[in-house]
């Protein structure tokens, strides 16, 4: 069987760059086969991808052969470039929430590319529906709007439209980032299916060697623009041979392996911040008020991490607004160091500064028309703490490990890596000297070294400044790695809450156990993907 997709001695450097991005690789993929391309960003795993279908801006100067189908894409014309995107090979790109159109419907979304190539004529609704229903989303939601989707009900849509025009073979950048287990799993298993079903080649792209183990037959690991380990996965990920490929098996622990546990078990200390009986409900257009919240109670103590896990949608953002006073609770009380959240402006100014969230995105958070001073020096302006203000702004930035901090002071978020902006969102809440720290979802966007080093900051920070932290997951290694306790959340309630050895190894409700099964290192790890 020949090949798809063949490359043969690829190199790729962007002009004016000291050193290529992609040196030298050899890589093939045939009908039916399925690889992984691991790696950390800025290895060149998405450049190279996104160099099959000649995606790449001017600047890059490619060497070497990229067959698809046994034609060099190098030689094609524009038109013939054209027709090959979306009917020979197609792009599901990284990133979901932000790929869509917000203005379209969704089944517009997916006919377009069956209208450039005119792969059906008149109404393409049939077709539309017919893919809706190949990745398992209902023919209605050809009518609804990006924003009325899920996360990953957003994936699938662009899974859906990446089939629009029966490619050969599947490029997959990230698929899984900043999904919650659960769906993650679908995810992977719905790629998975159709690969079976279809025959087609997949060609997945990520950092999470764990996600790649449980989706593909072989992976191939990138560090430095280079190839530097490739072979069967379930053999890469229980004794892989270089260094690097040790490092990214490493980053995602396994629940359950002491040598993961960065902190020591221990009782609680005072409770800082607690909530008793807390619900929230919000009104519903028509039908009955949605209870996103339901008589939650949880406690974060002096000095202690509390890991808050469950799916997307299970409440855990609105519990974390009702928290930090910005969603007033609809029955229950939120309270901290003993008293109850202030109601006057104020007061809860004040609790504001006390406790401070920590964003997801940090590149949603951080306005790019500012510098990184500006940025951390928001916050005490805002609070009217300005005296002594560049000194607080550099111990600020020298806490969360930007060090010299001179050196990004003058920078802007374009200038920093994902780790260093996410640094500066930290330095940002620093700055006002809080007690709490609200964390979500910290490290979902991270590759694997940065995540752990953002992790151990976290760690760092609760030993050199008493601060207490409750960390938004849907991750588990994530609370096994740092978490005194976790709570898992399950439509709007609090189904299990205790130390995280008991939780995670012992669990007692059936959806922590359906969390536990979904986790990729625990589902696979050391067992060979299906062929």
């Amino acid at each position: 069987m020949s090949p798809i997709l063949e490359l043969r001695g690829v190199s790729i450097t962007y002009r004016g760059a000291a050193s290529p991005a992609v040196r030298d690789v050899d890589l093939s993929l045939e009908p039916g086969d399925t690889l992984g391309l691991a790696g950390e960003s800025g290895c060149g795993k998405t450049t190279l991808a996104m160099s099959v279908l000649r995606l790449l801006p001017r600047s890059a100067e490619v060497g070497g052969a990229r067959l698809l189908d046994g034609q060099d894409v190098r030689g094609m014309s524009f038109g013939r470039m054209r027709a090959v995107r979306w009917s020979t090979a197609s792009v599901v790109f990284q990133g979901a929430m932000h790929a869509l159109n917000p203005v379209q419907t969704i089944g517009a979304q997916i006919a377009e590319p069956m209208r450039l190539h005119e792969t059906v004529s008149g109404d393409p609704r049939a077709r539309v529906v017919e893919l809706l229903e190949a990745v398992e989303l209902p023919a209605e939601r050809a009518d609804a709007y990006p924003h009325e989707l899920s996360g990953g009900q957003k994936q699938r849509v662009m899974i859906a439209m990446a089939l629009a025009c029966d490619p050969r073979l599947i490029i997959a950048d990230e698929p899984t980032t900043a999904l919650d287990v659960v769906v993650q799993a679908q995810v992977l298993e719905l790629l998975g299916r159709l690969v079976a079903e279809r025959g087609i080649a997949l060609l997945v792209i990520s950092h999470d060697l764990s996600v790649l183990s449980s989706s593909c037959a072989r992976i191939a690991v990138m560090y430095r623009g280079e190839v530097v380990e490739h072979g069967p996965s379930h053999r890469l990920m229980a004794a892989p041979e270089h260094p690097h490929s040790r490092a990214l098996a490493e980053a995602f622990p396994t629940v359950g392996d002491p040598g993961f546990r960065l902190v020591q078990p221990g009782e609680p200390g005072r409770a800082l911040l607690s909530a008793a009986g807390v619900s929230v409900t919000f009104p519903a257009r028509s039908g009955p008020p949605v209870r996103a919240v339901r008589e939650v109670d949880l406690q974060v103590g002096e000095q202690e991490i509390v890991a808050l896990v469950g799916q997307s949608g299970s409440g855990k953002t609105t519990l974390a607004r009702t928290l930090l006073g910005l969603q007033p609770p609809t029955a229950g009380e939120v309270r901290f160091d003993g008293a109850p959240l202030p109601s006057s402006s104020a007061g809860l100014r004040e609790y504001r500064r006390l406790v401070q969230l920590v964003l997801q995105d940090p590149t949603g958070a951080l306005n790019p028309r500012n510098t990184v001073y500006e940025l951390v020096a928001e916050g005490l302006r805002i609070h009217g703490a300005a005296a002594d203000e560049s000194a607080k702004v550099v111990a600020a930035l020298e806490a969360a490990e930007l060090r010299p901090a001179e050196d990004f002071l003058s920078r802007f978020p374009h200038e920093l890596s994902g780790g260093q902006r996410q640094r500066v969102v930290i330095a940002g809440a620093l700055v006002l000297d809080p007690k709490v720290l609200v964390a979500d979802e910290p490290v979902a966007s991270l590759d694997a070294t940065v995540r752990g080093e953002i992790l151990a900051l976290l760690l760092r920070l609760r030993e050199t400044r008493g601060l207490s932290t409750l960390v938004i997951t849907h991750d588990l290694g994530l609370a096994w790695n740092i978490a005194d306790r976790v709570a898992v959340m399950y439509r709007g309630e609090i189904v299990e809450l205790g130390p995280v050895e008991q939780v995670l190894l012992e669990p007692q409700h059936d959806y922590t156990r359906t969390l536990l099964a979904a986790v990729p290192s625990l589902a696979g790890r050391g067992e060979p993907a299906a062929e």
